[in-house]
């Protein structure tokens, strides 16, 4: 690619979104004008089978699963009309909700309105709440939202211990579509244990998303939580923040629901356009295409010039590289497709690393997101006639250039503002780029397979410490890692043990103590009960 583009260049590359005021700039990619011609049937195609599955087609049919986050901010489009009742009916009950609390209508037993929500999930049931909180907050939010998203105690003790005084006056959401995610349930019972410690009735602080009748709305029920939200089988976690997962915790927050929804239905009627051409969501396609070579050989990095959009890149890496890491296609040939996914913000990874893109493997292509409307603290000049808005554009300017004059390749997607609306744009577009990505490869965006196996990995390891517990508590006698391995009949897990025993031994209050140091060998642990251990 020459280091410099040509005016010419620019205007033919450059997308617009005029209803959005959005634009994208692929004039630093090396897209061949010849690739146009060959992906016009395979886009056109995509395009059509998008189409199909807004429509109901089915996803994934081994699971006779239809994908259906594009009707949740466009119920007409739903395939049945008890479906379109009951998206339209839960954004009202939703909106009537966060109206009551900001009103004090509903408000806990012992204060006089919840002004904290803590949202609990993982994965897409968090990562979007998260991208609205960081990139919408504001010092007059009506609720302040705090977030558990791990099963790491010292993680969840830190959460706790900021909430301390203030949990009588916080609402705690509960959002996992299965009821069953593992993460989810021991946060929610900490945050339980929590409330109880207080002597608050969590019930009375709790609301629920999630699937009707999975153990979750069970729970919810029997224990009369505040309230039940619907979650479908047919929304993913990387696409849920335009359901109740993303939409409760937003308009808990003051955020303009109807406006990101606005702005994600505007954003997928752009994105079906035709010809494709002129369709930003299947240009951003092409482009991951082109720079990939089609399997990916190219990371993506993510650089918002906008602190609002810091966490945009983490966000995406779930929703991307969830979504096209997969093994095999659709026709099971072996294909091993991704796209790596990374980045954080600009200016700050200028001085992170773009030493390394603009001289190290040329193995990415970035992602400038660009935001033309951004406050000016009090019109300060930080130079004679120049603001720190303008040092901001300057750098998106500079890195961009550095990186066409060392031959690396970029795109720069410009939003207008960061409000509600543009933030349901920006998400719909990813969603849809993603999409008909996919479907030009050839693989399920819709399924992840491989995330199970993490699972049943992980329940073995459990069942495995139980055993474990359960031989050195009534063998009487220190044992090596390598000796319960045998006795338990299981020598190929005796590292899995052994890290099992250093964990446990590191665990205050659990009776496992360490004995010996050096080779793991001669490590021999062993157990004594204890007093006063915590209820469980």
């Amino acid at each position: 690619m020459s280091a410099s583009v040509s005016w010419d260049r620019f205007r033919e590359r450059l997308c617009r979104v005029p209803d959005l005021g959005m634009t994208l700039d692929l004039s630093r990619m090396n897209i061949e004008p010849d690739l146009f011609d060959r992906m016009n049937g395979p886009m056109e195609a995509a395009i059509s089978a998008m189409g199909a599955l807004e429509a109901g087609g089915l996803a994934n049919p081994d699971e006779q699963r239809r994908v259906g986050h594009y009707w949740l901010r466009d119920p007409d489009r739903a395939p049945e009309p008890a479906m379109a009742d009951a998206i339209r009916r839960c954004v009202a009950e939703l909106q009537q909700f966060a109206g009551d609390v900001h009103r004090g209508a509903i408000h806990p037993p012992n204060a006089d309105g919840f002004y904290l929500a803590l949202t609990i999930g993982m994965g897409g049931s968090i990562l979007g709440p998260q991208l609205l909180d960081d990139a919408l907050r504001t010092p007059e939010d009506p609720v302040l939202l705090r977030f558990i998203d791990n099963t790491d105690p010292a993680g969840l003790c830190r959460v706790f211990a900021e909430l301390d005084d203030s949990l009588a006056q916080t609402l705690t959401i509960i959002s996992s579509k299965s009821g069953g995610t593992v993460e989810t349930r021991n946060a929610m019972r900490e945050a339980e244990a929590a409330y109880r410690r207080l002597g608050l009735d969590f019930a009375r602080h709790a609301v629920a998303v999630t699937c009707e009748g999975s153990t979750l709305d069970r729970e919810a029920q029997q224990q009369r939580f505040l309230r039940v939200f619907p979650m479908w089988d047919w929304v993913g976690g990387r696409t849920s923040v335009t359901s109740a997962v993303g939409l409760l915790p937003a308009g808990l927050q003051g955020i303009d629901t109807e406006a990101f929804l606005a702005g994600a239905r505007a954003c997928d009627a752009a994105t079906r356009a035709r010809p494709w051409q002129q369709n930003p969501a299947a240009l951003l396609a092409l482009a991951w295409l082109a720079a990939g070579e089609g399997r990916g050989r190219r990371s993506m990095v993510v650089l918002p010039y906008a602190d609002q959009l810091g966490l945009l890149g983490r966000y995406l890496q779930q929703l991307v590289m969830e979504s096209l890491g997969k093994a095999r296609d659709r026709a099971g040939r072996e294909v091993h497709q991704g796209l790596t996914v990374y980045g954080n913000k600009g200016t700050s990874d200028q001085h992170a690393y773009l030493q390394q893109l603009l001289e190290g493997p040329d193995d990415f292509f970035v992602s400038f997101v660009r935001v033309l409307q951004q406050p000016d603290p009090e019109g300060v000049f930080v130079e004679e006639e120049i603001t720190s808005g303008d040092y901001l554009s300057a750098f998106w300017l500079g890195s961009r250039q550095a990186l066409t004059d060392a031959g690396r390749q970029s795109l720069t997607l410009t939003l207008p503002d960061i409000d509600a609306r543009s933030m349901g744009a920006l998400i719909a577009l990813f969603e849809r780029a993603v999409g008909l990505y996919a479907e030009v490869i050839n693989v399920n965006a819709y399924h992840q397979p491989a995330v199970e196996s993490q699972k049943r990995a992980a329940r073995r390891i459990i069942d495995l410490q139980r055993a474990v517990m359960a031989l050195l508590r009534g063998s009487g006698e220190p044992l090596s890692a390598a000796s319960i391995a045998a006795r338990l009949d299981q020598p190929d897990a005796t590292e899995d043990v052994f890290h099992v025993l250093e964990h446990l031994g590191a665990c205050t209050g659990r009776g496992v103590r360490k004995l010996g140091s050096g080779d793991e060998d001669s490590v021999g642990f062993e157990f004594r009960e204890v007093k006063g251990r915590r209820p469980q």
